[in-house]
């Protein structure tokens, strides 16, 4: 049997039907990826959110891989401990974290910074959806500035979030950590790499993925990944990499569409003026030529004692 479907990626799932995300949620297709690429010698621990929640109704589960259910804040610690048990029992098997932004860039920040410092061969895959949108679509620091959540109402005076997303991917970078990488899984073959690519690195790796939520980002269902694509063809999701310091950007659009085309199909951003989708713009644009010149650099981030 051919082990190849013709997406190029392994037959085999360890993510299977009869999870209970949304129709057209984004993050089940993160994780068929992301186990296709690791494989059967595979620990997943999870942090609490969408993707605990929706699959693992006890007693029910749709992972056909060893789980761990950790808290909101802790996922890091735990898979640095699980990572710790492997390696004193001499056992070579991937451990890999899933969390949301909540989980990430908020709650889970001080245990996965820790896990980063103290070396932890763990691989950290970041689901983002940008708002806590298992508790109620509240804002996180995730969110992107002017986005509605329950917590950034429309107003004459307030007019959605009013800071501008944490850039977590140069946090982690920051740290000294051998892989940091962005990726999108309507580019899977790039995400499969990516992860086959971290696997194959010894210590801590992150990677930070995009996971449009249809319910927070008031989507149809149908259009998640046409969402996707439009991230990133606008400039407002860049996919790259930053091996052992050096950034590469993995994926150049010809042309950046306007970010109004991503911003307008998402209900979050339909009461934006023409103003508001200007300053979205001009940040976007001045991110995107920051990213090309520190391509050009060379080695940009190097450990400062």
């Amino acid at each position: 049997m051919n082990k190849k479907t013709i997406m190029g990626l392994p037959r085999e799932e360890f993510f299977v039907s009869g999870s209970r995300n949304c129709a057209g949620c984004g993050f089940p297709s993160i994780i068929r990826i992301v186990t296709k690429a690791a494989g059967k010698n595979t620990i997943i621990v999870n942090a609490t959110g969408c993707m605990e929640v929706v699959s693992t109704p006890y007693p029910q589960t749709a992972w056909k891989l060893p789980w761990v259910h950790a808290a909101f804040e802790n996922a890091a610690a735990v898979a640095s401990g699980v990572e710790a048990a492997l390696k004193k029992l001499g056992k070579n098997t991937n451990v890999i974290v899933f969390g949301g932004d909540g989980g990430t860039y908020d709650i889970g920040l001080q245990a996965l910074s820790g896990m980063v410092e103290r070396g932890h061969n763990v691989l950290y895959i970041c689901y983002d959806n940008e708002a806590y949108e298992n508790t109620g679509i509240q804002r996180s620091s995730s969110t992107p500035k002017f986005s509605w959540t329950t917590t950034t109402p429309i107003g004459k005076k307030i007019r959605g979030k009013k800071q501008w997303k944490k850039p977590i991917s140069q946090i982690m970078a920051s740290h000294g950590m051998s892989y940091v990488a962005t990726a999108s899984p309507h580019l899977h073959i790039d995400l499969f790499n990516k992860v086959k690519k971290a696997l194959s690195i010894k210590g801590p790796k992150f990677i930070r993925v995009i996971s449009p939520c249809v319910i927070g980002w008031k989507i149809p269902s149908n259009k998640t990944i046409e969402i996707e694509e439009l991230a990133v063809e606008t400039g407002v999701f860049p996919i790259y990499e930053v091996l052992e310091g050096e950034l590469k950007i993995n994926y150049k659009p010809k042309k950046l569409k306007p970010v109004k085309e991503y911003l307008m199909m998402q209900g979050r951003f339909k009461h934006l003026n023409e103003k508001e989708i200007r300053v979205i713009q001009e940040r976007v644009k001045k991110h995107w030529e920051h990213l090309l010149k520190l391509e050009k650099m060379g080695r940009i981030y190097d450990v400062i004692l």
